[in-house]
């Protein structure tokens, strides 16, 4: 990176040095507050994010859904073009931006007008800088993270870096070419990422309902030459040796809903507790609350190797994960209340025959059959009994489950190198900006 020629001291630690002929102001010679307020709510409503800056609400919506609750957007704040729209609670987090549009928004957010002769480009840049950000969250007030809210008065008090006009100008062009193209290449591996979890789902698809099988004499995976009808929609047809059972009969033993953690208290002197299972949504044990549950409680509520679970409510309703005891060396996991689990009878389903299942196309559309007729997403035990899942023979179950592994595995493989690629590639552009906001590089001569 191409320097400039002389540097000194901002006298602002966390700004350091900048270039010599550059200044710093605070934000409150920069920007003027605005609150002008509509007297119809007529305008359009904008929103703002930390990724997209601001938007028209309207063009995030889908056909039909409201764009607000509110019963009027009366004495909403106005926006003008180029007016700056700071979300107090979320501007730690690069929740502001400068507005392409005329509109209103939020009276609980913030409206900034940027002073003649500065670039907002530049300024929409700086502040969604890294530096910034960690400035802006050190400035705001709150207890956690997620109150945190930057006041105009703590705004205010923030130093700001000021480059001579045509710099800003110069700075924001580089920005948005490079950043244009960075955001371009991201684009590109995650349009690649989406064909292989596409490509993914077709493998699944294709073997856990017999769209594929074995072919014995060709020694490779064929269409079957003998199919029947499944008796279900959202299967079809089925290898003629295979059948459709129900979950309920291919348990050993009912399906049964979590611990319920409330009202307990955590004692801990008990020679042994119980962690309740916390998961996200990629499926994987990702917390260990450890509860109060008391071995004699919790032991009714122990999973064991295989358990597949399901989610009845909340925000992963729906999905499902396969418990393994690599989770847990020498530790007792019970499940928490929003799930249900199954215990799947070996001499019927291995484990990873159905959990192949409950990731597949048809559970999906099963799941959906399921909402279509609920205005409330639950599914609760009744409703995952009835469940009706292909099942070939267990030979051909396992035969499935290992080229489901051997493909699949190939497929994460390079799914994991393009999202450790875009990660690097959204390191530089975080660096690219902040490196030229801040003077640390020189941009290049046009």
């Amino acid at each position: 990176m191409k320097k400039y020629d002389t540097y000194k001291n901002s006298g602002v630690e966390w700004l350091g040095e900048i270039p010599e002929h550059w200044e710093i102001r605070k934000i409150k010679y920069l920007f003027k507050e605005i609150n002008e307020r509509s007297s119809d709510g007529t305008e359009d409503l904008l929103s703002v994010s930390q990724y997209t800056g601001v938007t028209k609400k309207a063009d995030k919506i889908d056909e039909g859904d409201l764009i607000t609750n509110a019963a009027s957007l009366e004495g909403y704040k106005k926006v003008f073009k180029n007016d700056l729209v700071s979300n107090i609670m979320l501007a730690w987090n690069g929740s502001l931006g400068f507005s392409p549009f005329d509109g209103i928004t939020s009276p609980a957010y913030s409206v900034y007008r940027l002073n003649k002769n500065n670039y907002e480009r530049y300024f929409h840049y700086l502040l969604r800088s890294q530096i910034y950000k960690s400035e802006f969250k050190r400035n705001s007030s709150g207890v956690i993270e997620s109150r945190l809210r930057l006041y105009t008065e703590n705004f205010y008090s923030i130093w700001s870096l000021l480059p001579p006009l045509s710099e800003q100008q110069k700075i924001a062009t580089f920005l948005d070419e490079k950043t244009t193209k960075i955001d371009q290449a991201i684009a590109q591996k995650e349009d690649l990422i989406a064909l292989l979890k596409e490509r993914k789902q077709i493998i699944i698809q294709d073997l856990v309902t017999g769209k594929k099988v074995w072919n014995q004499e060709k020694q490779e995976w064929t269409k079957p030459t003998e199919v029947k009808d499944s008796g279900v929609e959202w299967i079809g047809e089925i290898p003629k040796e295979w059948e459709v059972k129900r979950l309920k009969y291919i348990l050993n033993e009912p399906l049964k809903y979590g611990a319920n953690e409330s009202g307990i208290d955590y004692s801990p002197n008990l020679p042994r507790y119980i962690r309740i299972t916390d998961f996200s949504l990629g499926g994987k044990l990702n917390t260990e609350k450890k509860l109060s549950l008391s071995w004699e409680i919790g032991i009714n509520y122990l999973l064991e190797d295989g358990d597949i679970l399901f989610a009845r409510s909340g925000a992963t309703v729906g999905k499902s994960y396969q418990f393994r005891k690599s989770m847990s060396i020498e530790k007792h996991y019970a499940f928490a209340g929003y799930l249900i689990k199954a215990s799947p009878n070996s001499n019927l389903v291995l484990s990873d025959f159905l959990n192949y299942y409950t990731i597949s196309g048809s559970f999906e559309s099963w799941k959906n059959s399921i909402f279509n007729k609920a205005t409330i997403e639950n599914i609760g035990a009744d409703k995952y009994n009835e469940l009706q899942i292909p099942l070939p023979p267990l030979k051909i179950q396992s035969k499935i489950v290992h080229h489901i592994e051997t493909e699949t595995s190939k497929i994460d493989r390079t799914i994991s190198l393009q999202e450790q690629a875009i990660e690097r590639l959204k390191e530089l552009k975080a660096t690219l900006i902040d490196s030229a906001v801040t003077g640390k590089m020189k941009v290049n001569e046009k």
